[in-house]
């Protein structure tokens, strides 16, 4: 039977929060993930920003094609565990990503539930995904 974990992503490093979530869904668990928004990504504002900008660029303004970048933070979030998952359009990274789920806030249904906590110290130099997504 399948576990439902739900993860409060107050302060949690992006990439590992990622890896777990990702490893957690490919095992057969369902997870959700709230507060997406204070999820924290390491390094210099300036040069994450930039990375950012040149991604969103890259698909170009009003093509249709890709890569599509999400600017909205729990979509970020979504998209970075995407890209650990074994090919997430067939197969089992496909089944995995469907087990996942991220918002922004808490959600009424998941308020009383019993959350992990993640992320217990903030790194010297970092950047929340909320301001990130205000940025680019």
């Amino acid at each position: 039977m399948a576990n439902k974990i739900i993860i409060d992503a107050n302060g949690a490093i992006f990439g590992r929060l990622c890896s777990f979530a990702a490893k957690k869904a490919l095992g057969g668990d369902e997870v959700i993930i709230v507060n997406s928004e204070h999820t924290v990504m390491t390094g210099n504002k300036r040069d994450l920003i930039e990375k950012y900008l040149k991604l969103r660029r890259m698909g170009g303004g009003t093509s249709l094609k890709g890569p599509k970048y999400p600017t909205v933070p729990y979509m970020m979030l979504k998209r970075g565990i995407r890209g650990m998952l074994p090919d997430f359009r067939r197969g089992q990274g496909k089944i995995a990503f469907s087990r996942i789920k991220c918002f922004d806030k808490v959600p009424e249904e998941y308020k009383n539930e019993k959350m992990i906590k993640s992320g217990k110290t903030k790194p010297k130099k970092f950047i929340e995904l909320k301001e990130l997504s205000e940025r680019i």
